[in-house]
């Protein structure tokens, strides 16, 4: 992927550089188009990636391949007059993570499957991650045998893609989970990746590409996967310290052609965002905030409803989410913890946001499309009314939306993701500004 690569070479550079992208890790239709809004307006490229939960030889998730999730993203831009040209798709997580219940040999059969079916679908970021471990192994393994089975990964990917020089590849071993922190891994603290890892990590990956042959593929691994010092699990977030000393950067001296590759940057306060451009992160990952960010604002739109139509037999949206949630559990179980009242609460509002899991279900998608149709032949709310479920920030980015043609309960949900999403733009944004 020329894009990441040209991006990795003016980060590096400039030390005070602020070179960097986000990349949205999302499936759901109104995050993605007001993610892809987002860059048409700044006519900036925008890095999509499925993971391999959600899209997979198996249908994943959300029951796609990763054919389907290109197409799927297309079928987007062309509805809304986005410029195809902006999207650039990346595969995240991509190894034998999904079935780490199997043995190993099972396992990475799969994941090489699973990669071939990326690239040879035009996906031109690939994170090969063999970080955890399967049936029989260690939950975290260590370098040699996680860089051995990366190499293994990218010799498939280097056959099975019609072009190989499209490819860049992401590599680590410190990789945090998907979807953030999981209630099994105890209270939110994680720390950050040291030097030493760092540096272990890179020689162990060159020379386990260099065992399979693959120099030329080793000058295209664009991204080193670290843990900065941030992380959020189901009810708090890890801030990231913007007094920590900067300890990674001289790790890349000697590979010009690598930056880092921040994974669970949602939640993050604004500075912090800059901050690791500066530090020559160049992609920031988020996913789980924008979809928090869409549950938020459909359920207050559910709420603001009920104030404008009189009783009737709609169901709450909460209360239909929550008989999903609570009729296949397997989305949420492993990522809380607590009693029975913490549960609920965290089914519906937890940073980790598995209510994302469900929003596809036929029922889940039959109440918020009645709700969203019902709102639409209504007039827009007295301000008051809506000033109680959504801030000015967001009603301003809304009415930008309005012009564009989107009814105004659309453009709330919309706008909603897009005041999450606002952050990492506004990088770009003062990267790409005037000098004096």
């Amino acid at each position: 992927m020329q894009y990441l690569r040209d991006l990795n070479q003016r980060n590096r550079a400039d030390r005070a550089s602020l070179a960097s992208t986000p990349s949205v890790c999302s499936a759901h239709p109104q995050v993605l188009l007001a993610s892809l809004l987002c860059a048409q307006a700044r006519q900036r490229p925008l890095l999509v990636e499925a993971t391999s939960n959600q899209v997979n030889q198996f249908g994943g998730y959300t029951g796609m391949q990763a054919a389907d999730f290109i197409a799927h993203v297309h079928r987007i831009c062309q509805a809304h007059g986005v410029d195809r040209s902006l999207v650039l798709f990346g595969g995240d997580h991509l190894g034998p993570q999904v079935w780490r219940d199997q043995d190993a040999a099972r396992a990475m059969a799969h994941a090489q499957a699973l990669v071939a079916s990326y690239v040879q679908a035009g996906f031109g970021k690939i994170h090969l991650d063999c970080s955890e471990g399967c049936a029989g192994e260690a939950a975290q393994v260590g370098d040699a045998l996680s860089a051995e089975r990366a190499a293994q990964l990218a010799q498939v990917c280097e056959q099975a893609a019609p072009d190989p020089q499209s490819l860049s590849y992401v590599i680590g071993t410190e990789v945090p989970p998907p979807g953030g922190a999981r209630a099994e891994d105890g209270p939110v603290h994680a720390l950050a990746t040291s030097a030493h890892s760092a540096r272990e990590t890179l020689a162990a990956h060159q020379q386990a590409f260099a065992q399979q042959g693959l120099e030329p593929a080793w000058a295209r691994v664009a991204g080193l996967v670290v843990q900065p010092g941030l992380e959020f699990g189901p009810d708090h977030v890890q801030h990231f310290d913007l007094q920590a000393p900067d300890l990674l950067s001289p790790v890349l001296a000697p590979h010009p052609q690598l930056a880092f590759e921040a994974h669970s940057t949602d939640y993050q306060k604004p500075p912090v965002f800059a901050a690791l451009a500066r530090r020559h992160f160049t992609v920031l990952k988020v996913g789980p905030a924008l979809t928090f960010a869409y549950r938020q604002a459909v359920y207050a739109l559910d709420a603001l409803a009920a104030w404008l139509a009189p009783p009737g037999p709609r169901a709450a949206l909460a209360q239909v989410m929550e008989q999903l949630m609570l009729a296949d559990p397997q989305h949420w179980r492993r990522h809380y913890g607590g009693d029975a009242q913490t549960l609920r609460l965290l089914r519906h509002f937890s940073y980790a946001d598995r209510v994302r899991y469900y929003w596809a279900q036929p029922a889940a998608s039959q109440a918020v499309a009645q709700l969203m149709q019902w709102l639409a032949e209504q007039p827009r709310p007295l301000a008051p009314l809506l000033e109680q479920h959504f801030s000015d920030p967001v009603q301003a980015l809304a009415q930008t939306l309005q012009g564009h043609g989107f009814d105004w309960a659309q453009a709330l949900v919309l706008a909603q993701v897009q005041a999450a999403l606002q952050p990492y733009w506004l990088v770009q944004d003062a990267a790409h500004a005037p000098g004096p």
